[in-house]
């Protein structure tokens, strides 16, 4: 890339029934939120529609990316990581899944930076080879991740010191805003988590520390 060009940052979207002025139609669809955030740091955000055609060949499609984002939406299908619905598991996009696992693995290998928001980061985690606790509620045994409906729930997260996770924030623990039931459950290969719930301890941010920047966070920085 040259240095005087702005940064691309990949994100891919997600399908869903959009509603504006007097249309209803299936659109591809991300919150206006990322792309403000990718703008204010500097790059060029690219809404990327799910296309079997890189899912199959990745590089096509990375090889114009500088950098990309795993943006939050709806659950994972538990068949990307070789499990079975729990009934709480609803509206998965599969072709999304395997849209953004093929990306984010390539990615990997590429050691192409790569930032996870939300069900972002649970994807990295899948494209890692890790799972996913499908309903948290189970483990931890109350819903403060989501308390409402269509709100932000706001906790505080511990970070290990030294993480990638923690240099950006600039301290060992934060604040957040999240809005999610699911959560790593085994971790990928080469994944380690670096952030914690303070309350539950359930995992709220992932790294690959064998790549310059590949980190996942459960909550919403946008």
């Amino acid at each position: 890339m040259n240095a005087a060009a702005w940064p691309v940052i990949g994100m891919p979207a997600s399908v869903e029934l959009g509603l504006w002025g007097a249309w209803e139609e299936v659109a591809d669809l991300l919150p206006h939120t990322y792309s403000v955030a990718v703008q204010r740091a500097g790059g060029l955000a690219l809404i990327l529609p799910p296309d079997p055609r890189a899912t199959a060949e990745p590089d096509r499609l990375l090889d114009v990316l500088d950098g990309l984002l795993l943006a939050g939406g709806c659950d994972i299908d538990p068949a990307s990581y070789g499990a079975l619905p729990h009934p709480e598991t609803k509206g998965t996009q599969p072709p999304r899944d395997a849209f953004e696992v093929a990306l984010a693995r390539r990615a990997f290998e590429r050691d192409m930076p790569v930032l996870g928001v939300c069900r972002g980061m649970q994807l990295l985690n899948v494209a890692a080879g890790g799972t996913l606790h499908q309903h948290l509620h189970d483990v931890v045994g109350h819903d403060e991740h989501r308390h409402t409906p269509g709100s932000y729930a706001d906790h505080d997260v511990r970070l290990r010191d030294g993480s990638l996770a923690a240099r950006v924030v600039g301290a060992p623990s934060t604040s957040v805003k999240s809005h999610h039931h699911q959560a790593p459950d085994r971790l990928g290969d080469g994944i380690v988590a670096t952030g914690w719930d303070v309350k539950d301890g359930s995992v709220e941010a992932v790294e690959l520390p064998d790549r310059s920047f590949a980190v996942g966070v459960l909550w919403h920085p946008e």
